[in-house]
């Protein structure tokens, strides 16, 4: 099974940006849907962004919709979500998921067995 971990997280203040790694093991990503997820404490797990297995097609939350942007390396099996224009509604910890064969919007609802270990953010105002 796929094994995923992420990285890149860490303090900004307001308005600046991340760019979140998500490494996945034994070059699987070609063959699933990946997918970044936040938690914020107190709140429920959410879904932020994805892109399909085959790469064609992403779908997003609608509160970072303009924001951020999920995107893939398939020579380095990692998908990134770059983060610009964080607000501290963003603070949380994110998570990287993989579901095979899977599109974008479908992993917003789907439910996921492979996660990463969450990576944090924390944005200032």
């Amino acid at each position: 099974q796929v094994q995923l971990v992420e990285s890149g997280g860490g303090l900004v203040q307001a308005g600046g940006s991340l760019r979140l790694s998500c490494a996945a093991s034994e070059r699987t990503i070609s063959r699933y849907g990946m997918g970044w997820f936040r938690q914020a404490p107190g709140k429920e797990r959410e879904f932020v962004a994805a892109i399909s297995w085959s790469g064609d097609s992403t779908y997003y939350a609608d509160s970072v919709k303009g924001r951020f942007t999920i995107s893939r390396d398939t020579a380095k099996n990692t998908v990134y979500l770059q983060m610009n224009s964080l607000k501290p509604e963003d603070t949380a910890v994110y998570y990287c998921a993989a579901r095979p064969y899977t599109a974008a919007q479908a992993m917003a609802t789907l439910y996921l067995e492979v996660w990463g270990q969450g990576t944090l953010v924390t944005v200032s105002s």
